[in-house]
């Protein structure tokens, strides 16, 4: 059976550019190994990754010894979900792609909360010029 996402329905794609999600492999799957809970499909804003740099995240500075290439806003990224509800009790929530966040995420975030900042991002960005 295939993942699920928030809103019932087949778990879409987050992001391939970077590669995101715990298992690299392009979505917010989740699993017994992933203690953290990478299953929030966030876009990042600048806003969210200096919230994240602040309390001990760091999402913006490149890692190569972990093929991280570190996030710019605009990037499609798989976030814990408790980080994403800090930020969100912050004021400085990135806005989520409901249709790529998994179920889980509802474990320890609201769906009230994960709607209110919900967006819609074509799997292209280009299509947006």
């Amino acid at each position: 059976m295939a993942d699920r996402n928030v809103l019932g329905g087949e778990l879409e794609p987050c992001g391939t550019d970077p590669l995101t999600g715990f298992y690299r492999d392009g979505c917010c799957n989740t699993g017994p190994d992933d203690l953290g809970s990478h299953t929030i499909c966030a876009v990042m804003t600048g806003e969210f990754l200096e919230h994240q740099r602040r309390i001990g995240n760091d999402l913006s500075t490149p890692m190569p010894q972990y093929h991280f290439p570190g996030l710019v806003p605009g990037d499609r990224w798989c976030v814990t979900a408790i980080n994403w509800l800090r930020a969100h009790h912050d004021g400085v929530a990135a806005p989520v792609v409901l249709a790529s966040t998994h179920e889980r995420a509802l474990e320890i975030v609201p769906l009230e909360a994960l709607r209110e900042h919900s967006v819609d991002v074509p799997s292209d960005p280009s299509a947006l010029t």
